[in-house]
């Protein structure tokens, strides 16, 4: 994993304006998560674990390879299981050290790298996604930053969902929003965009709606959990009218920056898993378990015979 990047901010040098690395994520993790209760009640579901680690650790381990170096956390005042995992934990380590076991306690050491920090905000009332981003705010200031939802698991051989978006993002001086193309009958569970000029992976959003239905939906590009969005949302944020359940929603947000910035729908490259859903949160466990450099073997096998037992499948 290479070394967080430089300040991300847009200035200007020789008369042109470059654009730097972002380096703040926020990640909005104060939900409830009560479609996997009973286990998320006392367990988060971003701590839910995929083979060996829990979804935020995924999220995080993206942000940090696209050159974050400031991990900003909006949570709830109950749920401490995400900080105390960030957190050191003396005696484990001391137990884990006098037992000689150094690699496991390399894992528990190494959850961030050195010069990463971690930054816990809470959101004192759920109101909406546009919220928990803007409790972020205070640190994240005015530069350019990333949203990661860990719920959406990406699973990619090559470089991460959001390191694709961020050298988009460096290129252009745009913000950049994940989308992938969805069935038309399934629009209505998603934000679609409308883009003109799309090539290729990316073209400029002119528009943004919630949950369409699939005749009136302007496409079938649906919005996953990533975002590299300006400061400037931020105040976009603080005028936006509350909706239903007096929330404030990123994509009304969103929809008045399209007004005054450019930005970019970009269909990254990776497989998008649902962990908010029970199936998603099985197909990431089975494709990781298939992909681990020393589980793929035997899960494979495990998987095969379990199918047979089933009468799945006839492996005669």
């Amino acid at each position: 994993m290479r070394p967080p990047s430089s300040h991300s901010r847009r200035e200007k040098r020789g008369g042109s304006e470059a654009v730097q690395r972002i380096r703040k994520a926020v990640f909005p993790v104060a939900g409830h998560g009560t479609r996997f209760l009973p286990a998320t009640k006392t367990v988060p579901k971003e701590m839910l674990p995929i083979v060996d680690r829990p979804l935020i650790q995924y999220a995080v381990d993206e942000a940090i390879e696209a050159g974050c170096d400031t991990l900003i956390f909006v949570t709830n005042r109950y749920k401490h299981a995400v900080a105390d995992y960030f957190d050191k934990a003396y005696e484990l380590e001391h137990k884990l050290e006098k037992a000689g076991k150094h690699e496991q306690l390399d894992l528990i050491r190494n959850v961030l790298p050195e010069g990463v920090r971690a930054v816990f905000v809470t959101q004192a009332e759920a109101l909406g996604l546009g919220h928990a981003v803007l409790c972020a705010k205070p640190i994240v200031g005015d530069e350019p930053f990333a949203v990661l939802l860990p719920d959406d698991l990406i699973w990619n051989r090559g470089p991460g969902a959001l390191k694709q978006m961020a050298d988009l993002a460096e290129a252009s001086g745009a913000g950049v929003i994940a989308t992938q193309d969805v069935p038309r009958d399934q629009t209505g569970s998603y934000g679609i965009v409308a883009t003109e000029g799309f090539s290729g992976r990316k073209g400029r959003i002119t528009a943004m709606v919630e949950k369409p239905a699939p005749e009136d939906a302007p496409s079938t590009l649906a919005v996953v959990g990533r975002y590299i969005l300006p400061g400037s949302i931020f105040e976009l944020l603080e005028n936006t009218t509350p909706g239903a359940g007096g929330e404030i929603q990123l994509t009304d947000a969103i929809s008045a920056l399209l007004k005054q910035d450019e930005v970019l729908a970009y269909r990254f490259q990776g497989t998008r898993f649902d962990c908010g859903t029970h199936l998603g949160l099985i197909e990431a466990t089975i494709r990781y378990a298939l992909d681990h450099e020393k589980l793929s073997d035997a899960a494979t096998q495990l998987m095969q015979n379990a199918l047979k037992e089933l009468g799945v499948i006839d492996l005669e």
